[in-house]
């Protein structure tokens, strides 16, 4: 399955990401990641799932959470999820096809940190 959650609401009712998570650490966070895999994990049959959440650009970004930056999470059924934080650098396409391929390489390996 996949599931395209843009919006705050959508990452509520889609994955159940907790609204206090979003409140306290953003959309763009390892939280959210986190819990945007877990919810996408368990709300389909799949053994595994990755989450992407970040700011593409071109605006956006701010001091503390810049263009560029995405998290990742990684479930798996049984196993502790896992997160990553990159920062990529390029213009709008650029940093999505990045986070398409870190996720493709996330699914494949795990997360490097």
């Amino acid at each position: 399955r996949g599931f395209v959650t843009y919006s705050n609401a959508a990452k509520i009712d889609c994955l159940g990401v907790p609204a206090g998570t979003l409140d306290a650490h953003g959309a763009v966070s390892a939280e959210t990641a986190q819990a945007m895999a877990e919810g996408a994990l368990a709300r389909s049959r799949a053994d595994v799932a990755v989450s992407v959440t970040g700011i593409a650009g071109p605006g956006g970004g701010s001091a503390g959470k810049p263009v560029g930056l995405v998290y990742f999470g990684l479930a798996r059924k049984d196993t502790a999820t896992e997160t990553a934080r990159h920062v990529f650098s390029g213009d709008r396409a650029a940093i999505r096809r990045a986070a398409v391929e870190t996720a493709l390489e996330l699914l494949a390996g795990g997360v490097e940190t």
